[in-house]
């Protein structure tokens, strides 16, 4: 009896492992999905710019766009963005095109020195034509501590996340999209930047790695309990 006991706990232990395991495949199989889409989408998007008020009514997450307006007050640096192998934070500033719409625009990547002073940084033109990708603010990781705090320059934040409701009132902005625009590289003003959608994170193919990691755990599991249940069952097996 206390055998068979101990054969029952055994099997739900590895059922549970095996289950856990497929869980974490699965859901690493659904980031490299999503992050695949996103990265499909980039080109047709950035071909077909649009203004940004009709852009962030579109559907999809990606879309061009081109539009003209002013940047607002206020400066937010995301903290802890990495740029050929330096640390360093992004610069935000909240911008309303001349239809209306407001938003966060990613003026680029800026390095911090290894005292981390917080960089001064100067107003970009404004009235100004702007162009880029709107798209999905970075991922933000960890939800750990407060998602920005002030410093000690009035209108300047130092962000880990971009949570769209606080920032708004922050600013003293009615509300934010949940998302920002990427400026086109090639405009001439702002710091280092890029169109790269996944900065700082895993690609596609990583994801697909771990989920093939964690389906083989999954599987050692079973073959390790089969294993052990064929000598239960061999004659002569005590």
């Amino acid at each position: 009896m206390m055998r068979q006991h101990t054969r029952l706990i055994g099997w739900l232990m590895a059922l549970l492992a095996m289950a856990g395991f497929t869980a974490l495949g699965l859901w690493q199989l659904q980031r490299m999905h999503t992050k695949q889409a996103l990265l499909d989408a980039q080109a047709p998007a950035v071909a077909q710019a649009m203004p940004l008020a009709q852009a962030l009514a579109a559907q999809g997450a990606l879309h061009g766009v081109a539009d003209h307006g002013r940047f607002l007050p206020g400066v937010v640096l995301l903290d802890n963005q990495t740029r050929h192998g330096r640390a360093g934070v992004k610069i935000y500033r909240p911008f309303r095109s001349d239809a209306g719409s407001v938003l966060l625009v990613d003026l680029g990547w800026r390095a911090l020195p290894p005292d981390r002073t917080l960089p001064e940084v100067a107003a970009p033109p404004s009235p100004v034509d702007v162009r880029g990708l709107l798209a999905p603010p970075p991922s933000a990781g960890l939800a750990l501590g407060p998602a920005f705090t002030t410093t000690d320059v009035a209108g300047r934040w130092l962000a880990s996340r971009l949570p769209a409701d606080g920032l708004a009132a922050a600013l003293g902005l009615p509300s934010l999209p949940e998302r920002v625009l990427r400026l086109d590289p090639a405009l001439p003003f702002g710091d280092e930047r890029d169109l790269d959608l996944l900065p700082n994170t895993l690609p596609p193919q990583r994801h697909l790695g771990y989920a093939v990691q964690w389906f083989g755990l999954a599987l050692s599991v079973l073959v390790v309990a089969l294993v052990l249940e064929w000598r239960r069952r061999r004659p002569g097996a005590r």
